[in-house]
C-alpha cells in the first residue's frame, strides 16, 4: 500500500494538457485521491491565485494553495499564511533593465495582476489564465509600494527565448543574491524572493500538516519545479519535461498529452486500492 499523505501538483505542462484543460481520467483519479482515500492534493504553480482556484473547484477539492512559486500560501478558506515579497528597490532595478528591451514585464502581488501596458503577451497570458490584468504606471506603483513597504510576489518576464536568456543572464549576474529566478519555459522568465522556493512552501504545508517529506509525492514538468521534486519522497517529472528535469526525477510518467499525472497517481498511490 502507498504511504504518500500529499500530492504536490504543478499545474502548467503537469496537471493541464497542451490545450490548458484537465482530461476527464486525471479528474476521475484525483477525485478518488482526495474523496476516497483523503489524502490532501495540493496545487503548486507559479500562477496567482485566480489562476489556481477555479481549477480547484473544477476538481471539486479544497486544500490549501501554494501561488507565485512559493509567495504565497493560502489556507483553505483564502486567507493568508505565508507570503513573501520582492523589495521594491530590486523591482524597480529590474524594471529599468527590461524597459527599454523587446521584453514584457508583469508585476503580481497577493491576488492582483499589473502591466504598464496590454501588449501581445499580456494578450497571451490572459488568454491562458482568464484573467485581466491592471493597467497602471508602475512607477507610481513602485512610490506606492514602498510608502507602505511591500513589495511584489512575483514579477513575470515575457519575450522571444533569446531575449529571455539574455535576460536570465544579466539578472543572475547583478541580482541573484537576493532573489530566485527561473525560466519556466523558453518565453517566460519568473523572478521570486530569494526566501521563496516550491520547496519551503512545501516544507511550511508539511509540517502544519505534521506529514514527512518522504511521504510527498510532487509532479512537475520544468526546472521551477526541480526544488520540489527532489524535495519529495517521490518526485515525478513529466515526459514533456526538459532532459535537466528529468535527470532529477525519481520517475518520470507520461507527457501532460498522455495523462501523466493519472499513470503515476494509480501507480504510486491508488496500488492496491
Amino acid at each position: 500500500m502507498s504511504n504518500f499523505k500529499m500530492v504536490c501538483l504543478d499545474i502548467d505542462g503537469t496537471l493541464l494538457n497542451s490545450k490548458h484543460q484537465i482530461t476527464a481520467k486525471t479528474k476521475e483519479v484525483l477525485k478518488v485521491v482526495a474523496k476516497v482515500k483523503n489524502i490532501p492534493v495540493v496545487l503548486v504553480s507559479a500562477r496567482m491565485p485566480k489562476g489556481i482556484i477555479f481549477l480547484q473547484e473544477e476538481l471539486e477539492i479544497c486544500e490549501p494553495i501554494i501561488c507565485y512559486s512559493g509567495s504565497l500560501i493560502l489556507d483553505k478558506k483564502r486567507n493568508g499564511l505565508s507570503s513573501q515579497s520582492i523589495d521594491t528597490d530590486s523591482a524597480k532595478k529590474l524594471h529599468k533593465l527590461v524597459k527599454d528591451t523587446k521584453v514584457h514585464m508583469s508585476l503580481y502581488k497577493d491576488d492582483e495582476w499589473y502591466i504598464e501596458e496590454m501588449d501581445e503577451w499580456a494578450k497571451q497570458e490572459s488568454e491562458i489564465t482568464n484573467i485581466i490584468p491592471n493597467v497602471v504606471n508602475f512607477n507610481s506603483l513602485f512610490d506606492a509600494w514602498h510608502e507602505a513597504k511591500v513589495g511584489p510576489n512575483k514579477i513575470l518576464c515575457m519575450s522571444k527565448p533569446d531575449n529571455i536568456l539574455a535576460l536570465n543572464s544579466a539578472v543572475n549576474s547583478n541580482h541573484a543574491e537576493n532573489l530566485n529566478i527561473y525560466p519556466s519555459k523558453p518565453t517566460y522568465l519568473e523572478i521570486m524572493s530569494k526566501k521563496a522556493s516550491k520547496t519551503s512552501a512545501i516544507d511550511f504545508l508539511c509540517k502544519k500538516l505534521n506529514i514527512d517529506n518522504s511521504e510527498v509525492i510532487a509532479m512537475g514538468d520544468n526546472y521551477n519545479d526541480m526544488d520540489m521534486l527532489q524535495f519529495a519522497g517521490m518526485g515525478i517529472a513529466m515526459g514533456n519535461a526538459p532532459d535537466k528535469v528529468k535527470a532529477i526525477a525519481n520517475e518520470i510518467t507520461f507527457t501532460n498529452d498522455e495523462d501523466g499525472v493519472a499513470v503515476a497517481i494509480e501507480k504510486y498511490v491508488l496500488q492496491g486500492i
